[in-house]
């Protein structure tokens, strides 16, 4: 294997150690951190059965499609239960529900199951950044700070790391078709290292939210 192999593998460190953490207070977490675990634990299953794949030489592109259609349901439910007092959840869950129909289509008919599903991840992207931009701005208002003061520091720390992941690599998401098929193999390996840089990130500061959990 090359040092990007390795390297790659290392990368799934993160957020083992971050979805085994979640695992481990999940008893102790509030309503809203044990909705986010969801996500997390999706994550790592999938980036390690991805791994595993990769490994013996198995197409993992399936896997993206499902992780970004239930993905970005379990990412919804975790603002839903995170803003319901303050914003319409229904106007989440039919932007939720029009995005996993959206998927469906397009792994049907856009962008095949076996194909890198750019679309579907670029427009994840985008509504993952107004979901967390709105959590920002409602989270200013003084009424807000007081009711959720318990749960401020976790929620920035893990709202902070998904506005930063998904903003930072939605034009690599949008890109990721021309990247993957018409660039040198170095330099794409180069692109997916920038973007697992930010993975990292996102990590780090989903493991830090945990870590500033509201404790009784």
């Amino acid at each position: 294997m090359s040092k990007f192999d390795y390297i790659f593998i290392l990368l799934h460190i993160p957020v083992t150690i971050t979805a085994g953490y979640a695992l481990y207070v999940y008893k102790e977490l509030t309503k809203e951190l044990k909705v986010f675990s969801v996500f997390l634990f999706l994550s790592c299953i999938v980036q390690l059965v991805a791994l595993v794949l990769s490994i013996v030489s198995i197409n993992n592109m399936p896997l993206s499609h499902i992780y970004v259609a239930f993905g970005f349901l379990s990412l919804a439910w975790f603002y839903v239960q995170l803003l319901a007092a303050f914003v319409n959840a229904k106007i989440i869950w039919i932007l939720s529900v029009l995005f996993f129909l959206y998927t469906v289509i397009s792994s049907i008919f856009i962008q095949p199951i076996l194909s890198f599903n750019a679309d579907a991840l670029t427009v994840e992207s985008i509504l993952v950044i107004i979901l967390s931009l709105s959590t920002y701005i409602i989270f200013l208002n003084e009424t807000v700070r007081k009711q959720k003061m318990q749960l401020i520091k976790s929620i920035s720390w893990i709202n902070s790391g998904l506005f930063i992941y998904y903003a930072s690599n939605v034009l690599i998401f949008y890109f990721g078709s021309l990247i993957t098929y018409a660039f040198s193999i170095s330099l794409t390996r180069y692109t997916w290292l920038f973007h697992s840089f930010f993975m990292i990130l996102l990590y780090f500061c989903i493991f830090m939210g945990l870590w500033k959990r509201p404790r009784n």
